[in-house]
């Protein structure tokens, strides 16, 4: 077993990102998967604030954020990785968009599409339990009403703030376009850095990529009007890019 700890939400665009960057540097980890909600006590007992991921770790401590484990996974893998980019100023750029997805894509997207598939049980029995431990599977059908209240409450879920998030999203998938109209392969220099992996990973609340380090919905499985978001910024210069991200630098699981 390795001895780093990798605690996640399955489905989760941040723990993605987490995993996606220790999986490119080749870094061992044992992946300890909960479902939403129980996953805030398997957070505070790994050392974290009881959110996800956290990488638990022999020499650099409890990693709690998806961006501390993208810069450690930097640090343990090969020198050739070069997550933070070659030239002058390349990781002051990537820090920069990666931090802004993180604030800003990452939360708007994840609202979007919970209030799409709240009241969707069967989907998040089919591909929320991935990895999880049975008894969690087990009492998710008795807990599922009480956990979309609680998640709705503390990420302030609702039609109005759904449609303010697609805004944001739409908005982020712009700025992505923009930056890549000039036809630059990556959005910092001439590779993939950890920006890019920064806006395929959160962008995936809203893509849902076939290639992914579990198996999410795809869109004939969402309600329609998700769906037709979901094909309609697959289709997006933003989104053709974060896809193209996976399936060229997304290592296989």
């Amino acid at each position: 077993m390795a001895a780093r700890r990798l605690v996640t939400i399955p489905i989760s665009h941040y723990c993605e990102k987490g995993r996606w960057a220790l999986d490119r540097a080749g870094v061992p980890y044992t992946e300890v998967s909960h479902l939403q909600g129980f996953h805030v006590i398997a957070s505070k007992r790994a050392g974290g604030s009881g959110t996800t991921p956290v990488l638990v770790t022999d020499d650099a401590g409890v990693l709690g954020e998806s961006a501390d484990v993208v810069a450690y996974a930097s640090g343990h893998g090969p020198p050739e990785l070069g997550l933070y980019g070659d030239g002058p100023g390349d990781r002051e750029q990537i820090v920069a968009l990666e931090r802004d997805f993180d604030d800003d894509l990452g939360p708007h997207g994840r609202l979007w599409m919970y209030q799409q598939l709240l009241h969707r049980p069967d989907l998040a029995k089919k591909y929320g339990c991935t990895g999880v431990p049975e008894w969690q599977r087990v009492a998710l059908p008795a807990f599922y009403g009480l956990m979309g209240r609680i998640i709705s409450r503390k990420l302030g879920v609702g039609a109005d703030a759904a449609r303010e998030s697609e805004k944001r999203v739409d908005a982020t998938f712009e700025r992505v376009a923009e930056r890549l109209a000039d036809g630059r392969p990556y959005l910092v220099g001439e590779r993939f850095s950890a920006a890019d992996l920064a806006f395929a990973a959160l962008a995936g609340a809203v893509l849902m990529p076939p290639r992914w380090g579990v198996p999410l919905p795809q869109p004939d499985e969402l309600p329609p009007v998700a769906a037709t978001k979901v094909r309609h910024l697959r289709e997006h210069p933003a989104g053709r890019f974060a896809l193209r991200m996976f399936e060229q630098e997304r290592p296989a699981r």
